[in-house]
């Protein structure tokens, strides 16, 4: 009779994440998810193929988490907008994590819809994508540098992004 399965692939997810956002990609390793949930390093083979398919499970996981964020926005995009920044700024090493090749394409595009939806109210759905993509390079664009400390001028960076969001949805409305 086989031993029953000590840990499940959302468990090992679930200390992948808490890892990540304590110690960025770096300390996701199996060795460390592994104690997390309470078995050795090599049971986590059963779920999760290698690192990288680790990675990627866990960067799935954080998009559909934004995904649902987003969607509670209900197509308005300076909502969208906080919500993506909020997310930003709570796990960060998990919003970097979106942008690497560990995103799974599928949950890209699924956390897409919410924003494509949201500029299509603004400028049809002829211009929709472009729009989206206008605002997700802005929105991001924006995120990382705050994220990385980047803004040293002074001033007040969420008076910047306010600025930035009226701005560019009053540009894409118009």
């Amino acid at each position: 009779m086989p031993t029953p399965d000590r840990t499940s692939l959302a468990q090992i997810i679930a200390a992948g994440r808490e890892l990540l956002d304590a110690a960025g990609p770096a300390g996701v390793t199996m060795q460390a998810v592994a104690a997390r949930v309470g078995v050795r390093a090599p049971s986590l083979y059963k779920r999760v193929r290698d690192r990288d398919a680790l990675l990627s499970s866990i960067a799935e996981s954080a998009i559909d988490d934004l995904t649902v964020r987003l969607d509670a926005a209900d197509a308005d995009l300076s909502d969208i907008a906080r919500a993506y920044r909020a997310f930003a700024q709570q796990h960060p090493e998990a919003f970097r994590l979106m942008f690497s090749a560990a995103a799974p394409l599928a949950a890209l595009q699924r956390s897409s819809v919410p924003v494509i939806r949201a500029s299509a109210a603004l400028v049809g759905d002829d211009d929709a994508l472009d729009a989206a993509r206008l605002f997700t390079a802005w929105a991001t664009g924006f995120l990382q540098m705050e994220l990385s400390g980047a803004f040293r001028l002074g001033g007040d960076v969420d008076r910047a992004f306010d600025y930035g969001l009226r701005r560019l949805t009053a540009g894409l409305a118009s």
